[in-house]
């Protein structure tokens, strides 16, 4: 049996989880992104081998998608965006977060919390990420080549093109509706 436990954070503590944001973001500019990217996998590796609450578990996989968004040479995620990631994934390394990790089933309660606020702030990011994984594979499928030569400056020309197509159909559309 499981049991559904839901609940509403306020304005204020809101505002208290975005203050610890805020001090990892300035942590992260004293770490290399090296190290923030290696904890990460350490920290993902270990997460995966412990018996975890399942509201936790499903939120691994977006530290995971994080983490592989700033390693695809081929996305190539912008400096300004990248810093935004990388202080986010800082949070999730230090061991003093809030609740301690330990504590059974609640101790990763914070983390969860932070998760979902990080997929909330980075929702542009993280959605742009999935749309260019899937114009990848969707390309490679299509041209019959492996995925990774195709890059992000490829997917933003085909995104121009295709909005380019769509104002070209829309202004055709018109024209023939102002004929009648």
């Amino acid at each position: 049996m499981s049991l559904t436990i839901s609940f509403e954070l306020g304005d204020e503590d809101l505002a208290h989880f975005r203050g610890l944001m805020k001090q990892a973001k300035s942590a992260a500019k004293q770490q290399e992104d090296e190290d923030i990217l290696a904890g990460t996998t350490a920290l993902i590796e270990e997460l995966r081998s412990k018996k975890l609450p399942d509201f936790i578990r499903e939120r691994v996989g977006t530290i995971e998608t994080m983490k592989t968004m700033l390693q695809d040479v081929g996305f190539n995620l912008p400096a300004p965006e990248r810093r935004r990631v990388l202080s986010a994934l800082a949070y999730f390394l230090d061991p003093d977060d809030l609740i301690a990790d330990d504590i059974p089933v609640l101790g990763f309660l914070d983390d969860a919390i932070m998760i979902e606020l990080v997929r909330v702030e980075l929702e542009h990011e993280l959605q742009a990420y999935e749309d260019f994984c899937k114009f990848r594979v969707r390309e490679a499928s299509r041209r019959g080549v492996e995925v990774t030569p195709l890059t992000r400056e490829k997917w933003m020309g085909t995104k121009r093109s295709e909005l380019i197509n769509r104002i070209r159909t829309r202004r055709a559309g018109r024209r023939s509706r102002s004929m009648l």
